[in-house]
């Protein structure tokens, strides 16, 4: 015991005098729902509140009280003490419970707690000895169980609802000496452990151990050496201490457990918060003295000098001692950052380790003390052991604090331990990894670096943030572990950027992104294509027709190719990487027309493609098909060389040959043609895209094909006349001008206008221009005349036959015009003579026969105008109307009335002026019939405001 230091953790709170209230001598005390309760020898019971106030006293017995206990669970109050003996055969040794929240309805002054039950301990079962230990366990409300241990050797039990006299009795049987001195029982302690319950019971020669919960309690002897003395406690553990003079004792179920050699005589044994409380007599100065041992940290908390010590009891979180004098002592813990102090002071460091540890402090607070000690140590210069300290405030500690005292290089091995921990506990952040990583380059220390990287457990995918390591790692030329960890982490864009941009292992590469997923490849492709391009385009080209068709893999049970198809990649996503290596991407674009017929990219497709065969030169600066040797090798930084006369001369292939320009545009009139099929209306290409591109490289072809499937004709003559082919002039007219085929007629208008302000000889292309028109009378010979004036090289001699023939056919015409005439005049007049003669002559009806049956005509008959006689039974109910004349008659009606109908349509009339060769002839048509001249003003205003409109038309 003096070997340990001594600290003054506990502090003195309070100090006084029992009430004067108390006169009699103190035997025994007990404490519980927030008060004291003091047995005294003359039977009264004192409840003492906070500060040991005097709240109230009442006669617990007539003559003494030996033993209370103030139960933990309900307000109750347990008194063992002596009473007047009812008879002589009787005890005066009773027990008896308080309710101390009823008071009894008293006319005094003094308050008394109603006593609910009254128990005899002694019967003639259980006969009468000297108590000399008491004990009450609350198993479950209102069930108690009473232990009262006798000076011979034995223990009465009381167990039940003892409120309610519901008990029964039992006896427990530890020593049976003769000598009472020797089976007394000293000291007794409940151990319950969850439904076990178990008894202590210590006498001068034994320790005993009782297991309550079976039928009839069995003892187990712990120890062959007991105590006299009523020194003994239970920790919180429930393990139960026994004070003999040369130490103190623990004991378990299992027996006798730790000892501790304290000397002197134990008075009074307690227990509190952890700490071990004694009092004992010190033999060598022949004072008591109090201590509070903490154990665990084998330091004393607190030592004082007391008098003789009459209690010893802990309520209100304090330590209370009442000595025999009826003067108090307080003594209070101090808290927890007041104690710190103190042995922060003195350097004790590790004593304030232990005390936090060992009282369950939070982990901030722990954290806090072995920073301090960390510092003591680094400002000692133990850096190794400073570190250890700081090691164990990870968590709670801010890393930076440790971090700025060790980045001296000599104490980098002390920072790469530390920073070790961080990562192995997930706290380390990216700048933690970059140092770390760092200190492993700066210490060439490969092997640690292999470790913190490439270990095999996965775990290191967690550890640290994967960016940063491979950044670091770049950095110091450790390529072979960024690669490591970039493959680990699933990081594809890293290990190929290392890959292609720093280690050049191009073949390597492509097998990497070979052994992708599909999504995957398909994003790394798009991110590296342009290197993979310049260096390898034949299986980069690969590479994606794999990627786009997906060549070695089906499509997955129930999906059908085209919904496959459309699932994968586009070549469109990857147009980006050829931006600079035009014939590679012709190449892998051709590749996968042959083999997509119907990708859902094929407009765009078809687009570029077109844009590519097009195209005047195909500018192909870096790298071609011409660059690429037959093992695959780049060659456009290695341009061939030929020696003339001793000198190197550098000799370049010209890519953009003659030949290869035909082949393209070959290939693309031919997708150009194959693209758009009769079937469709619209082309799978963008058809403005396309004449554009025509248009800049200068493509006829192509153009003519579009003009001509779009029914552009005159843009397509006007191809013709661009280049003045006059040859192919006629003939592309001659194809376009059929009507019958959807052509139009009016073209040859444009050629002959065309022919007539040439201003050369084109004699031969008039003569044949002028056939067609005259053919199909497409323009009046005076349009002709007036059309090829303009050409001075034109004489009179072409035109002449064509002249001659239309003054012929147009003499014919008005011949034919001037009999009809006639005719119709002729009509005219015998019609009118008709009219006069019905309106002024009678009719005389000769006919014999019915016209209608061909029977001899008799009456009743009747007789038309129309000279047409009939059978009144012939007729039927038409009376009317002549049945042979009446039809010719209805379609004269039915046709005037659509006549009349289609005068009110301006809308038609317009329409077939307009498309008529001849407009004149379609208004003299409508006044010759009538239409015109019969409309309403309306109508008529509308026809002449329409017309006004539209002269231009004619």
């Amino acid at each position: 015991m003096y070997q340990w230091r001594k600290f003054e953790f506990f502090e003195e709170k309070f100090s006084g005098k029992v009430a004067d209230d108390i006169t009699g001598k103190i035997q025994c005390c007990s404490s519980g729902k927030g008060r004291i309760v003091l047995g005294c020898d003359d039977g009264s019971a004192s409840l003492l509140d906070r500060g040991l106030k005097f709240n109230y006293g009442f006669q617990a017995h007539s003559s003494s009280v030996l033993f209370l206990q103030q139960l933990k669970q309900r307000n109750f109050l347990v008194t063992v003490g002596e009473d007047e003996q009812i008879s002589p055969q009787s005890s005066a040794v009773c027990l008896k419970i308080f309710d101390l929240d009823k008071m009894e309805p008293e006319g005094t002054s003094t308050s008394t707690p109603d006593c609910i039950q009254i128990l005899r301990i002694f019967t003639n079962q259980f006969p009468e000895a000297k108590i000399t230990s008491f004990l009450v366990l609350e198993e479950a409300p209102p069930l108690l169980l009473i232990a009262i241990g006798l000076d011979n050797g034995s223990i009465y039990c009381i167990q039940g609802d003892i409120a309610r006299e519901r008990i029964k009795r039992f006896k427990l049987q530890v020593d049976n000496h003769s000598d009472k001195s020797q089976s007394s029982i000293s000291g007794l302690g409940f151990r319950v452990d969850g439904q076990t319950l178990q008894l202590f019971a210590v006498t001068p020669n034994s320790v005993n151990l009782f297991n309550m919960h079976t039928q009839s309690p069995t003892r187990q002897t712990l120890d062959q050496i007991g105590s006299s003395v009523t020194s003994v406690a239970m920790t919180d553990r429930s393990e139960f201490i026994i004070g003999r003079p040369e130490a103190i004792y623990f004991y378990e179920v299992d027996g006798r457990g730790p000892c501790w050699a304290f000397e002197g005589e134990k008075k009074f044994l307690g227990w509190f918060r952890g700490y071990l409380l004694c009092v004992f007599a010190d033999q060598r100065t022949g004072n008591n003295t109090f201590n509070v041992y903490d154990l665990k940290n084998r330091l004393i908390a607190h030592s004082i000098v007391v008098k003789e010590v009459s209690q010893m009891l802990c309520e209100w979180g304090n330590i209370i001692l009442i000595l025999e004098d009826k003067s108090t002592l307080c003594i209070g813990e101090k808290d927890m950052e007041s104690k710190l102090d103190m042995l922060f002071k003195k350097n004790l460091y590790t004593v304030a380790i232990n005390l936090v540890q060992s009282q369950q402090a939070d982990a901030a607070a722990t954290a806090e003390v072995l920073r301090k000690y960390g510092d003591h140590l680094y400002s000692k210069q133990d850096f190794d052991e400073a570190m250890a300290q700081y090691i164990h405030t990870i968590g709670h500690l801010e890393p930076s604090y440790v971090i700025q005292k060790f980045l001296d290089a000599q104490r980098i091995h002390n920072l790469t331990n530390y920073l070790e921990k961080l990562h192995e506990k997930g706290l380390a952040s990216k700048d933690h990894t970059t140092l770390l990583l760092n200190c492993y380059t700066k210490l060439k220390d490969v092997e640690k670096l292999n470790e913190f990287i490439k270990s095999e457990d996965g775990v290191g995918e967690q550890k640290f943030d994967v960016e940063t390591a491979i950044r670091v790692c770049r950095a110091a030329n450790y390529h072979e572990h960024a690669m490591s960890v970039a493959k680990k982490a699933g990081r594809h864009e890293w290990y190929l950027k290392i890959l292609l941009e720093d280690l050049g292992r191009y073949e390597e590469a492509l097998q990497y992104i070979s052994s992708l997923e599909l999504s995957q490849a398909g994003v790394t492709v798009k991110e590296y294509g342009k290197i993979l391009i310049e260096h390898k385009p034949a299986e980069t080209v690969e590479i994606l027709m794999r990627l786009c068709t997906e060549e070695t893999e089906l499509p997955k049970k129930g999906t059908s190719s085209s919904a496959f198809i459309s699932m994968l990649p586009s070549p469109i996503d990857f147009l980006n990487i050829f931006v600079h290596y035009p014939q590679a991407l012709l190449e892998f674009l051709e590749k996968y027309t042959i083999k997509v017929k119907d990708s859902s990219a094929q407009v765009e497709i078809h687009n570029t493609l077109l844009e590519l065969y097009f195209s005047h030169d195909l500018d192909f600066p870096s790298i071609s098909q011409s660059n690429i040797d037959e093992s695959g090798n780049d060659l456009a930084h290695k341009p061939l060389k030929a020696v003339s006369n001793g000198r190197a001369i550098l000799v370049k292939k010209d890519v953009n040959d003659e030949k290869g320009r035909q082949e393209r545009r070959g290939k693309g009139l031919t997708l150009l043609k194959s693209a758009w099929p009769s079937e469709l209306e619209q082309p799978l290409y963008d058809v403005d895209l396309a004449i554009i591109l025509c248009e800049m490289n200068d493509f006829k072809e192509g153009l003519l094909f579009l003009y001509e499937k779009m029914k552009l004709y005159k843009e397509v003559i006007a191809c013709y006349m661009q280049v003045h082919d006059h040859e192919g002039l006629i003939a592309c007219c001659k194809r376009l001008s059929d009507l019958g085929k959807g052509g139009d007629s009016s073209l040859w208008a444009d050629l002959l206008k065309y022919f007539g302000e040439l201003g050369e000889d084109c004699s031969k292309e008039v003569k044949e221009i002028l056939t067609y028109i005259e053919r199909d009378d497409i323009l009046p010979p005076i349009v002709v005349l007036q059309t090829l004036a303009k050409n001075p090289c034109l004489t009179l001699s072409v035109i002449k036959d064509y002249i001659a023939r239309k003054l012929e056919r147009e003499s014919q015409l008005i011949d034919e015009d001037r009999r009809a005439i006639e005719k119709y005049q002729e009509e005219s007049s015998t019609m009118r003579k008709e009219i006069q003669d019905l309106r002024t002559n009678a009719r005389i009806f000769q006919l014999s026969k019915c016209t209608a049956c061909t029977f001899t005509l008799d009456l009743p008959a009747v007789h038309f105008m129309c000279m047409h006689s009939f059978h009144q039974r012939c007729l039927g109910d038409n009376e009317k109307e002549c049945p042979e004349c009446a039809p010719e008659y209805r379609a004269v009606l039915e046709t005037k009335r659509s006549l009349e109908q289609s005068s009110k349509n301006p809308d038609q009339f317009f329409q077939l002026v307009q498309s008529s060769k001849d407009g004149f002839s379609v208004i003299a048509d409508y006044f010759g019939k009538g239409i015109i001249s019969k409309t309403s003003n309306g109508h008529a205003e509308a026809l002449r405001s329409g017309s006004a409109s539209s002269s231009n038309d004619f």
